[in-house]
């Protein structure tokens, strides 16, 4: 018998989520001795991911979004790496890495899984054992955040060499990924973000310019730092940001919605106004969501790990320790707080 941390929702916020109010902490017991059910395995969390669009699932379940609404009082779920430490299941063996896919990971310390969770939300990902790479990656570069990040830049953005890339949320854990893979494409690259260490940060990855959008008036510095427009505009933020873009972007350039983080959580959206801009601009504006294309996990994986392993794209990441602290984790992600890819590390190995 172990005992085991969990990490529950437990009331819909309309604002920013407060930990202790609207995410909790419990603990319960897992027992490792007792008989497995056929096809259950017990599984050992290491990582846990925190990302942005966690946000939109701390909703009412009758409202249908793309991704499903956290149940109330039920442990949350997200991209997750873990250990299975006991099986009954062929297809999980007892020290397979595996890896909780998007919306599906639970949020426990220890957590037994049915057979029919296992297959639909738990892939074997061993890969960290012959590679070397850091388990934690396994839920950023490696999962939703990378992912999302090089198809919509190779797929959406349909870059050209020469042309200038824009990023907001550009040190996060998606942006600063978008502008390595610019630089690769032969895009001139620009982001922003919200310190002057972050913009330092966007520099020595190979940014060709950045500044920070709390300081001066953001369409002013898109005209400095994108001095022949913006192509690609890759967009995280939306409100004022976006705005912003739509009044520096070229005629046929491409916008990637992504996300927009900026609204949240606030309980009226922020107007736009250069919406007209889309028309005599002939801008192409489209929004995904990464999950809609699983079927490119297998091109990402194999394209991307070896520029990881020689070292080709860097990676930074704001890793806290302990279960118990994914619900402030989670809130400086949504706060801007964070530097790079937000991780929560439950457990060694």
């Amino acid at each position: 018998m172990v005992s085991s941390k969990r990490v529950l929702f437990t009331k819909i916020p309309e604002t920013f989520p407060v930990a202790g109010e609207h995410m909790k902490v419990d603990q319960t017991t897992v027992d490792l001795d007792a008989e497995l059910p056929k096809g259950d395995i017990i599984i050992k969390t290491l990582e846990i991911s925190v990302d942005p669009y966690m946000r939109g699932r701390m909703r009412d379940a009758s409202i249908k979004s793309y991704a499903p609404a956290f149940d109330l009082n039920e442990p949350m779920t997200g991209d997750t790496m873990a250990v299975v430490v006991k099986s009954n299941n062929p297809d999980y063996k007892v020290g397979d890495l595996v890896y909780g896919r998007t919306a599906c990971g639970l949020f426990e310390e220890y957590a037994q899984v049915s057979a029919e969770y296992a297959k639909r939300s738990y892939v074997v990902r061993n890969d960290p054992k012959e590679n070397g790479l850091p388990l934690s990656h396994y839920v950023g570069v490696l999962a939703m955040p990378g992912m999302t990040a090089y198809y919509g830049l190779r797929e959406i953005g349909k870059p050209k060499k020469g042309e200038t890339l824009y990023v907001s949320a550009a040190a996060g854990a998606v942006g600063q990924l978008v502008g390595q893979f610019g630089k690769a494409m032969g895009l001139y690259v620009v982001g922003s973000a919200g310190s002057d260490e972050k913009v330092e940060y966007l520099k020595t990855i190979g940014f060709d310019g950045a500044f920070n959008y709390k300081n001066g008036d953001i369409e002013e510095n898109l005209r400095k730092h994108c001095p022949n427009g913006i192509d690609i505009y890759f967009e995280g933020v939306g409100g004022k940001m976006l705005d912003a873009v739509l009044a520096v972007a070229n005629n046929f350039s491409r916008i990637i919605g992504c996300g927009m983080v900026s609204q949240y959580n606030l309980s009226k959206p922020e107007p736009i106004y250069n919406t007209l801009n889309i028309i005599a601009k002939r801008i192409k504006f489209d929004g995904f969501v990464i999950m809609d294309h699983m079927d490119y996990e297998e091109k990402f994986l194999k394209e991307v790990t070896p520029l990881l392993v020689n070292g080709q794209v860097k990676y930074k990441e704001d890793i806290v320790n302990g279960i118990e602290n994914t619900p402030d984790a989670l809130i400086r992600v949504l706060r801007g707080k964070n530097f790079g890819k937000q991780v929560v590390h439950v457990a060694d190995l």
